[in-house]
């Protein structure tokens, strides 16, 4: 909302400047979007009297003429203006003035003819032109007096950001309200005198709704609608963001931002019998002022005559009932709308009024009186007119409950984590208008306190609360050091999830935090069987589907980072993918903790001492194999199927013969479409890394170990985890450890095959082994060997 700080400062003039009272309304809580002067810096302006005008002797459209500027003589100044006339007044700029824009004044000529000073329009004082020509002055503008103050231009209009629970401060009342207790001050408001009625004429109100439970109407006759709106309302107005219109409009307005009330104004000669205040009929059509024609529904408030619906209450007149040029007698409403009553209704026909957003957020229900008598002040003195009687139709009992709050000095203190002296906490709510009743004693002091009706958000013991610390000061609260007494007794941080996030940043990755919603054509792309669940509200196209994988909401992470130089990116996430194949309804989604690895670049950061290498197969398997082992999980390895990975430089991760994720290369064709380059990951059930882990100590053995190594040529479609798996289960219980240490393919081993070495390691826990148990357990491998894969012995 925009105000003017000479309106504001007319009600309360606190000892500070401009920019301090911005300071004050932003620490109360009423933010400040911009505070700036009306017009632009400018000097040497004046109000000027033109004395006489005469034809320029070599240009049809300028005029010589001489003003009187307050001088001892007046000026010769040659003007092209249209509407330049002999005794208007208008703005001067004289000889060294600057304009905005750095547009200086100098004694110059204009077709052969000395000119001193330039006549100004209004844009040349920034200010918005009504007409073609000179800015007119009033006729009893002083001459000589300097522009800027005789227009006010000094002043400030302040745009303030109201919170939706403050609408009591949707006025320069209740700002005046707000800055009048910081600075603790009395608001003077204007004197209002209520306008005794002079005629019998009233019209019938009819109130069949609990939408609006007070309802003042007034019929005023004889209105002057052409009087012209006085300058002092037109330039407030003007400063607080509304255009000036005609003389009644301009007056629901003023009143709407001094007081906060909202207005309306009904041609009474277009109103068909009594006034009738109810719900709408389903399907009745009204034409509003913005000659927007509006169907209603039944949960809509309206203003109604016998015959038709005039407005929509509490929101926008209708075009019908309307006051014209030609109005000569007026119907005045001045009501409480409950802000239930209108909230929404005004967006679901793409409105936003002045009106609405008051009565929304709540407006004083004992304002509607008080602005009546103001409006009808101002009408009688501006316009004249005969008035009637105000028919007020209420219902108390439908009106909003101030209740009492109880407080005391103890909550007070305890919300607050310090002491506040008991006397300021009465002082600030009596300054606040709330009705403050003392009960208990100096060392248990309490309070009973009414709100006031304007204060909507004032309603538990905690509002009243902040009502105190806002009026303290933020800044003045002490900064103190919290006191617990807690004991930390061998505290680690020894958490699973811990430590799996402390392995993956030793291996270099780093962690990533994202959307549970990610890109439906990426999660196409990466598995075209998926039937991506859909949000019914996506926050965006690119967030609009769960996701199946964390890939989707990873690899968008890369590519972010690739396109902005960084060639080595490596992340991973620990979050929930979700299983939605075999659901049948929402409640059948699995939702699954999964933990995510995505790496791009070389296998390490470069370096002086070694050259770059890129990252391969068995780097990511070994990054894999570290994090299992820290979590201490046996797995095993066979080729994936799946359709977003490298057929052949991807691996299932099997546990107890259960696939628990995978690891490999982004199949080529998908880099290829997502413009990443070579791309390892990787994606395991969290359930499988977290589990807890008993560790079993074997004291080591004394005695010494025994190697064999053996040498197999076998079909090179046999995995190497099931090879591993019969080495193990056939060599007996003192086989200690075996590994693969040799691969070979080529001369001497057929084509189809490969050459495997295996080291097999024995030991026993409490005596020597003989070589009759060693040569009995490899012969035992080698046959299970030959049985099962078809296996030989490679001669050496």
């Amino acid at each position: 909302m925009k105000i003017s700080e000479n309106w504001l400062r007319a009600w309360v003039n606190p000892v500070v400047d401009s920019d301090t009272l911005a300071d004050q309304l932003t620490m109360l809580g009423l933010e400040i979007d911009d505070s700036s002067p009306v017009a632009k810096p400018f000097t040497g302006v004046v109000v000027g009297e033109v004395l006489t005008v005469e034809q320029h002797p070599d240009a049809d459209r300028l005029r010589v003429t001489t003003v009187n500027i307050g001088e001892a003589e007046p000026v010769q100044i040659v003007c092209g203006a249209p509407n330049v006339t002999v005794g208007m007044k208008a703005p001067v700029a004289t000889i060294g003035a600057v304009l905005p824009g750095d547009f200086k004044i100098k004694k110059g000529k204009l077709r052969g003819v000395e000119s001193h000073g330039m006549l100004c329009g209004a844009s040349e004082i920034d200010l918005e032109d009504q007409i073609d020509g000179l800015l007119e002055l009033p006729a009893d503008a002083p001459v000589g007096v300097n522009i800027r103050d005789y227009l006010k231009l000094d002043d400030r209009v302040i745009d303030i950001s109201i919170t939706p629970n403050r609408g009591d401060c949707f006025s320069i009342r209740g700002i005046a309200r707000e800055v009048a207790v910081i600075n603790k001050l009395s608001a003077q408001a204007p004197e209002i005198q209520a306008v005794p009625a002079t005629i019998s004429a009233q019209k019938t109100v009819n109130v069949t709704t609990e939408a609006s439970p007070r309802y003042l109407g007034r019929v005023i006759q004889n209105v002057n609608t052409k009087a012209p709106t006085p300058d002092w309302m037109a330039q407030a107005l003007t400063n607080s963001g509304i255009r000036s219109h005609s003389i009644l409009v301009d007056i629901t307005n003023y009143v709407l931002l001094e007081l906060g009330q909202p207005l309306h104004a009904f041609d009474a000669d277009k109103i068909e019998g009594a006034v009738h205040v109810r719900q709408a009929t389903l399907g009745e059509k009204l034409v509003l002022l913005n000659d927007q024609e509006v169907e209603l529904q039944d949960d809509v408030t309206v203003i109604a005559d016998d015959q038709k619906v005039l407005a929509i209450g509490g929101i926008m007149g209708g075009l019908s009932s309307s006051v014209t040029d030609d109005t000569q007698n007026i119907f005045l409403e001045s009501a409480f709308f409950a802000p239930l009553a209108i909230a929404g209704r005004a967006r679901r026909f793409g409105l936003h009024t002045d009106a609405s957003q008051r009565f929304e957020r709540g407006v004083d229900f004992e304002l509607p009186a008080l602005a009546m008598d103001r409006a009808s002040q101002l009408i009688q003195q501006l316009t004249g007119g005969e008035f009637g009687e105000v028919t007020t139709v209420e219902n108390v009992a439908l009106l909003p409950k101030r209740e009492p709050i109880q407080l005391s000095q103890a909550q007070v203190d305890k919300l607050l984590g310090f002491h506040v002296e008991a006397s300021f906490i009465q002082d600030v709510l009596t300054r606040l208008e709330c009705d403050v009743v003392a009960q208990g004693d100096a060392d248990n002091q309490e309070w009973s306190v009414t709100p006031p009706s304007h204060r909507y958000d004032l309603a538990i013991y905690q509002d009243l609360i902040e009502e105190i610390a806002r009026i303290y000061g933020y800044d003045n609260i002490p900064t103190t050091k919290p006191n617990m007494q807690i004991t930390l007794e061998n505290y680690q941080d020894q958490s699973e999830i811990g430590q799996l996030r402390q392995t993956l940043v030793a291996l270099g990755y780093q962690e990533a935090i994202s959307f549970s919603f990610v890109d439906a054509k990426l999660e196409k792309q990466l598995n075209p069987q998926v039937n991506a669940l859909a949000l019914a509200n996506p926050i965006s196209s690119d967030l609009a589907v769960m996701r199946s994988t964390l890939l989707s909401s990873l690899i968008p992470c890369v590519q972010y980072n690739l396109n902005r130089q960084q060639d080595r990116v490596r992340f991973f996430e620990l979050g929930l993918r979700f299983d939605y194949q075999n659901a049948s309804s929402i409640h059948d989604l699995k939702q699954i903790p999964t933990l995510a690895m995505i790496a791009v670049g070389s296998k390490a950061p470069e370096q002086w001492h070694a050259k770059t290498q890129p990252m391969d197969f068995f780097d990511l398997k070994g990054e894999v194999e570290t994090l299992l082992d820290a979590a201490h999980v046996s797995a095993e390895y066979q080729r994936s199927e799946r359709a977003w990975l490298h057929p052949g430089q991807s691996a299932e991760i099997l546990v107890n013969g259960q696939s628990v994720g995978y690891f490999g290369r982004l199949h080529p064709s998908l880099e290829s479409e997502l413009d990443l380059g070579v791309t390892w990951l990787a994606e395991i059930d969290q359930s499988v890394l977290l589990q807890p882990f008993a560790y079993n100590f074997t004291e080591l053995s004394r005695f010494p170990s025994v190697r064999r190594d053996i040498a197999l040529v076998i079909d090179a479609n046999i995995a190497l985890t099931s090879i591993e798996t019969t080495i193990k289960q056939s060599a007996g219980g003192y086989l200690s450890a075996s590994w693969l240490f040799d691969v070979y393919t080529g001369q001497g081993v057929e084509t189809g095959h490969r050459s495997l070495a295996f080291a097999l390691l024995f030991q026993h826990p409490t005596r020597t082994l003989e070589d009759a148990e060693i040569k009995q357990a490899m012969d035992h491998v080698i046959e299970s060997l030959e049985t099962t894969y078809k296996a030989k012995l490679r001669a050496s």
